[in-house]
């Protein structure tokens, strides 16, 4: 039967994909050739780069695919506890630490070279950190009640990412599943992390335009240096929904969609579904959500939110703070003076 074109495109990216994996996990990222991938793919060069646009957005693909098939089950539900959440997240990530026998579970580990080596990633990275941070503390937030819990979350995945660096660096050094005990007993840490009403000043106005892209809730438009913001539209206890924007699509969505798929199967596993934030991610890679907010061009500053009711937008703001607003602001007024 003959494949349509979506199919043959979707059949020509899987054998990319494929080629790509052993290529990088043999020769490592830096030694990797396009050509060579090419070659192990039955494939032109011009068909690489026809659905990759260079090596390291491959690697960044290639990265997010198998740390997906990586991940357990989702959480089954039952009732659990900040310290079960964190030895279960600790656990899965300690078992996927690489080995030296093993190049594919290896792959990762050129990784954090490639983010250091580039300051054009790193505040990206950063930002991108901050917002699984912030999904974790939330998470234990919902579960044990009345303190701030992010800066926990953060010191749990500082632990992890610095046990799966040093792995890699130095196989055989430690105990991983010590690890996992670390991160438990961070549960009854005694953490200061108090939550800042931010003091800013976006433009704030009245709404009502229709909004066709998805439920009621906060829309959260941000650039991938103000990921950090989504906590203040998380914090309204709404369905938010945040779109990721860049302007560097080309290196930078291979890496979010990286990080998030990456966390996101992490955390299911971890927390019943009861626990985790309300909120939707989306990578805007082809413009319809910015278009729909009537967002010309966007930047990696970029902080517009949308406050939508019964399908339809009755608040934006824009600038800093904008995710504060709309999750808070109940009466407005524009700079202009009009309600």
């Amino acid at each position: 039967m003959r494949l349509t074109r979506a199919e043959a495109q979707e059949r020509t990216r899987a054998k990319v994909l494929a080629a790509a994996r052993d290529e990088f996990a043999e020769r490592g990222f830096r030694d990797a050739k396009i050509d060579e991938i090419a070659a192990r793919a039955e494939l032109t060069r011009g068909a690489v780069y026809s659905n990759f646009p260079g090596k390291r957005a491959l690697y960044f693909a290639v990265l997010a695919e198998t740390t997906a098939a990586q991940h357990g089950p989702e959480h089954p539900g039952t009732p659990t506890t900040p310290r079960d959440v964190l030895g279960t997240l600790a656990r899965a990530w300690v078992t996927r630490l690489p080995m030296a026998t093993d190049p594919q579970a290896r792959l990762g580990v050129h990784l954090m070279p490639e983010i250091v080596a580039d300051d054009r990633v790193q505040k990206p990275f950063a930002q991108l950190m901050w917002l699984c941070a912030i999904q974790l503390g939330l998470t234990l937030e919902n579960l044990r009640p009345g303190t701030r819990e992010v800066r926990r979350a953060q010191t749990v995945l500082t632990t992890l990412h610095g046990a799966g660096q040093l792995a890699a660096a130095a196989p055989g050094f430690g105990e991983p599943f010590t690890v996992v005990t670390a991160c438990e007993q961070l549960a009854d840490a005694d953490f200061d992390d108090t939550w800042l009403t931010p003091h800013t000043n976006p433009d704030v106005r009245t709404a009502s335009s229709p909004w066709p892209l998805g439920e009621d809730g906060i829309v959260a438009i941000l650039g991938l240096h103000r990921l950090s913001a989504v906590e203040e539209a998380l914090r309204a206890g709404t369905e938010v929904t945040l779109v990721l924007v860049t302007a560097d699509p080309v290196e930078l969505i291979p890496l979010a969609r990286l990080v998030i798929t990456d966390f996101a199967g992490l955390l299911r596993n971890a927390a019943p579904a009861s626990a985790r934030p309300r909120l939707r991610i989306v990578l805007d890679d082809t413009s319809t959500y910015t278009a729909a907010a009537g967002i010309d061009t966007v930047t990696d500053m970029t902080e517009t939110a949308l406050r939508v009711e019964s399908g339809q937008v009755v608040l934006r703001a824009d600038g800093f703070g904008a995710c504060h607003a709309a999750a808070t602001v109940r009466t407005v007024r524009s700079r202009t003076g009009r309600r």
